[in-house]
């Protein structure tokens, strides 16, 4: 996601009837006498099974079948995990916590410019933060931030990764932060050329990402992260959205590295 400083990806930019009441006279006193002493004998613990009452049987109700996490879950789970990224050169960017100690996964080229990095969690936590790690040739970095947010929520890292499978990306395109969309899966195993530099294995998905949308988590549909956007297809060179995203996916991202076929020319977003 290519904000300040970013650029884009593949060839292109990085929901019976009521009964009748029947009145009876009363005739004399003795049928009064007798129904409240039938009425007294009902009452009584020994006093007739029937005129107590027969017991209302338990209903238990059926258990309510459990599917796939809806869009609202995942970003709900995802949210506290999700952080705002700025450099002082101007970049904006997306990162998300990749573990307990507070680590945050980001793109390399959002954070290439070398100035300051400051860091917002999603509950309003700054903080600067140094570089970890940075790897051009997978654009992808680690961060270690100053302050930690309290209590730190890190993403759950893995999961499918299918064509057609069902993708969520989180993250701050165009500033609009903490922004979701959704889509699939459109091709795996896809390599782009952009502005750093070629990217392989990439995973090709169609939710909605730009600039500021880099370093931000791709999620499947149930809630791992499966990537980390980097790039988009932009054909008309004016850094806008054409439908086709690109991330790395997470195990290349962690260290796991990988080749991939097909390719195309986009910048990093």
């Amino acid at each position: 996601m290519a904000s300040g400083s970013e650029s884009g990806a593949a060839t292109g930019r990085v929901f019976g009837p009521r009964g009748t009441k029947i009145l009876l006279p009363v005739c004399c006193a003795a049928i009064a006498v007798l129904a409240v002493a039938v009425g007294v004998l009902a009452a009584r613990p020994g006093g007739s099974p029937g005129a107590r009452g027969a017991g209302t049987p338990a209903v238990t109700a059926s258990p309510t079948p459990t599917g796939p996490p809806s869009v609202t879950d995942i970003y709900q789970r995802v949210g506290p995990s999700v952080v705002v990224v700025r450099t002082g050169g101007g970049s904006l960017g997306s990162g998300v916590v990749a573990a307990n100690d507070g680590t945050v996964l980001t793109a390399n080229h959002v954070i290439a410019d070398g100035g300051p990095i400051s860091l917002t969690f999603s509950d309003g936590t700054t903080s600067t933060a140094t570089v970890a790690s940075a790897d051009p040739g997978t654009d992808i970095a680690t961060l270690t931030p100053a302050t930690l947010p309290q209590p730190v929520v890190p993403a759950t890292l893995g999961g499918r990764v299918e064509v057609g499978g069902e993708v969520v990306a989180v993250g701050n395109p165009l500033g609009l932060t903490y922004s979701v969309s959704s889509g699939v899966i459109s091709g795996v195993g896809r390599t782009a050329t952009t502005d750093t530099g070629r990217l392989s294995n990439l995973i090709q998905f169609d939710a909605s990402v730009n600039a500021g949308s880099s370093g931000g988590p791709l999620l499947d549909a149930d809630g791992l992260v499966v990537g980390i956007v980097v790039s988009i297809a932009d054909p008309g060179s004016d850094d806008a959205f054409a439908g086709i995203g690109f991330a790395v996916p997470i195990g290349s991202a962690l260290g796991g590295g990988g080749d991939g076929t097909g390719g195309g020319r986009g910048p990093q977003i």
